[in-house]
């Protein structure tokens, strides 16, 4: 038995410091697939640490204090001395099987990346990002799909949290995605685009989608779309796109990415906006949430020029469709980023 896999049910709660300026809150910290993973109380994922790259600050003095790296941007308390000595142990663990014949794997690394270099950049870098995407499992896309979640709030501040408003999307979740109970969905303060799709089912809302509107099917709509372009287009493949050949064969090769080129896609995300899916296929989506489209397409586009499709098309007709929130739960999740 490794020592991950003596730990692996293991939890207890910590208090994570997202960045300098905030204050600790509680969190849930448990083990992923060699990694730290932080999540809020009601379950929703914060982020996720590497093990073998988790500092301790203070030494062996109690309570723990943990970073990611070196600047010491984040911070996570833990009281807890199994989970501490769970901590020391597994990266220990991780620590002595790091191969030790790294000179010379490299240097086949290195010579595998030159020939598929010079075969072709135009065509073997796809084939290695489909064979990438295959491979790496849920748990691994959960992990970068945290990762990423995690470096986003260091943009835009700490995901929303009050607790009536998570209980809240949870359910507005449940009602625009019938089929996806998995789902994690996440509302950030600031400086994100309305909607993106995450690895690992995590979708981020930006907070203008449930405080500028009246309607809660405006919201729906976007978790809608999300979840047809991750259909579409594997928000994996989009990350392995966009860190370049080296980190998708690092990858392959270690089933690990480098955090800073996570960190640098998701600054890249918080300029772009979610493409529009198909047509039938958002218009299907709609019709088995039974929401309307109208809310969602004239908040892409108030004029409706860009979005008239889907607008004479809707399959719903919202004075007939079940209701999406009750009045108090609406007002709840408007005020969500409440404290």
């Amino acid at each position: 038995m490794t020592a991950l896999t003596r730990y692996a049910r293991l939890e207890s709660t910590g208090y994570w410091r997202p960045s300098k300026d905030d204050a600790p809150f509680e969190v849930v910290v448990s083990f992923g697939d060699a990694s730290l993973i932080i999540r809020d109380t009601s379950g929703q994922p914060l982020t996720h640490w590497s093990l073998p790259a988790t500092m301790r600050l203070n030494g062996t003095e109690m309570p723990a204090l943990y970073s990611p790296d070196s600047d010491a941007f984040e911070v996570l308390e833990i009281e807890d001395e199994t989970m501490v000595e769970a901590i020391e142990t597994v990266r220990d663990s991780i620590a002595r099987r790091r191969p030790t014949n790294a000179p010379r794997r490299k240097g086949w690394i290195r010579g595998i990346l030159l020939l598929a270099i010079v075969a072709g950049a135009f065509t073997v870098p796809p084939l290695l990002r489909h064979q990438a995407v295959e491979a790496v499992p849920m748990a691994k896309r959960e992990e970068i799909g945290a990762t990423i979640l995690g470096h986003l709030q260091r943009v835009s501040g700490t995901a929303c949290r009050n607790p009536r408003g998570l209980l809240s999307l949870n359910r507005l979740k449940s009602r625009a995605l019938p089929n996806n109970s998995d789902a994690q969905v996440v509302i950030l303060p600031e400086e994100v685009p309305a909607v993106l799709a995450l690895p690992g089912n995590i979708t981020v809302l930006n907070r203008s989608l449930v405080e500028n509107h009246e309607d809660p099917a405006v919201a729906a709509g976007y978790l809608i779309a999300a979840e047809r372009i991750r259909a579409e287009n594997d928000p994996l493949a989009e990350v392995l796109s966009h860190i370049g050949l080296f980190e998708t064969f690092h990858l392959l090769t270690t089933g690990e990415i480098d955090s800073n080129a996570l960190r640098e896609y998701a600054l890249s995300m918080t300029n772009e906006d979610l493409p529009q899916p198909s047509l039938n296929q958002m218009l299907a989506a709609f019709e088995n949430a039974q929401i309307s489209t109208k809310p969602y397409a004239y908040a892409v586009d108030e004029t409706g020029n860009t979005t008239a499709n889907l607008i004479a098309a809707d399959p719903v007709n919202a004075a007939q469709a079940p209701l999406i929130l009750s009045d108090g739960d609406w007002v709840a999740l408007q005020n969500i980023c409440g404290r």
